[in-house]
């Protein structure tokens, strides 16, 4: 078995990031669920606060790093343009889908939604990065700002959960060879 320079991107920018992405995302969700003044002890604060900072910054840095490699190195793959003469489109994702009957709503709904949705992940997760990081332990005692940051961090989850449910059903009807 042999896997080309172009499946090797495009499993480490959906299943391997995807992956960190998805245990960062859970004990981020976790730690701030947990920030009640009721749950935790003086020490327990250090203690969840240093794995909270750490799990909602490794989580926006991996959106980041997940968002850029679909965007600059898998997508323009999925892009190309097959040459005027192409028989074969195998290699040409985009136009492979475009021109099979009853699949060409993957690329005008689900390529195209995706381009875009993607992009809302990392934003959020750095918003939620962001305020556990300079609010620090008032998340504790400000239910509302606790809450807030759950939102947000569940909308981050939400958009990249789409966005990678979207790129698993492409890339099987299409896949990058």
């Amino acid at each position: 078995m042999e896997v080309s320079n172009r499946e090797t991107w495009a499993a480490l920018h959906g299943m391997f990031f995807g992956a960190i992405f998805l245990i960062a995302f859970a004990g981020g969700l976790a730690g701030l669920w947990s920030l009640r003044p009721e749950w935790v002890t003086v020490n327990g604060i250090r203690e969840r606060m240093f794995r909270l900072k750490v799990g909602v910054s490794v989580m926006a840095a991996v959106a980041w790093v997940t968002v850029v490699t679909g965007t600059w190195i898998v997508y323009p793959w999925y892009r190309a343009a097959p040459p005027e003469d192409a028989t074969d489109l195998s290699k040409y994702p985009r136009s492979l889908l475009l021109e099979t009957p009853g699949k060409e709503q993957w690329h005008t709904f689900g390529m195209e939604w995706k381009e875009h949705v993607a992009w809302m992940s990392p934003i959020l997760a750095t918003a939620v990065a962001f305020i556990v990081l300079y609010y620090g332990n008032q998340l504790i005692v400000d239910k509302k700002l606790r809450y807030a940051s759950i939102v947000l961090y569940i909308l981050a989850f939400a958009a990249a959960g789409v966005a990678g449910a979207l790129g698993a059903f492409i890339t099987k009807a299409a896949p990058i060879l």
